[in-house]
């Protein structure tokens, strides 16, 4: 069994996880991210490292296979927005609520492809994963499964990050996110938000 020092749930193209990266570039990391044109980007953002493993899955409650949507490559510059490559989801409508007088998503925009999923606990095996100095989760609204799922009595996390804007829907707090910090204080996690979009879970 291995420690890791960064796991990161939807890497996207690596260059805001870059010093992450670099302050962990003596340990075990882990990038996770399901989006082929970010995967090709992320390839070549990452110094080539024995220690850094990339998974090209989308994380889930189950092991299935699911419909995964995402921001066509060639819409990202028509878009004019950089975060557009960031939003992939289950839900194509969760993508279209994005919408705005600025950002004019539509449907022919969206790719969908059929990708395998692994449950949190499958990525720990794969990788024999039994400590996380650091947890990094961004995805699009996916945060309640994965963090729901976690058992903290088989890993130990040392510092959990995860975006909470979309818990209950595009752009909706509520019951889940609060489920999930009644969880993580239950597992004697101080919580702190960081800003607008994420908390951080930090071990007492």
């Amino acid at each position: 069994m291995k420690n890791f020092g960064l796991v990161i749930i939807g890497a996207h193209i690596g260059v805001h996880i870059s010093s992450e990266i670099e302050k962990y570039k003596n340990k075990n990391i882990l990038l996770i991210e399901p989006v082929p044109h970010n995967l090709r980007v992320l390839k070549k953002n990452i110094p080539n490292c024995d220690l850094i493993k990339i998974e090209q899955s989308a994380i889930s409650e189950s092991r299935e296979i699911k419909k995964f949507y995402f921001i066509k490559e060639d819409s990202i510059h028509k878009l004019k927005k950089h975060w557009a490559s960031g939003i992939g989801s289950f839900d194509k409508q969760h993508i279209l609520k994005h919408k705005t007088k600025r950002f004019k998503v539509t449907d022919d925009d969206i790719e969908t492809m059929e990708i395998q999923c692994l449950t949190f606990s499958d990525v720990l095996n794969k990788y024999s994963i039994k400590m996380i100095d650091k947890l990094l989760i961004d995805v699009e609204g996916a945060e309640f499964e994965i963090l729901n799922n976690i058992d903290f009595d088989k890993v130990e996390i040392k510092k959990i990050i995860f975006e909470f804007k979309h818990f209950d829907g595009t752009f909706k707090e509520g019951p889940k996110l609060k489920k999930i910090k009644e969880k993580l204080i239950n597992s004697n996690y101080m919580l702190t938000e960081i800003d607008k979009e994420n908390i951080l879970a930090e071990k007492k």
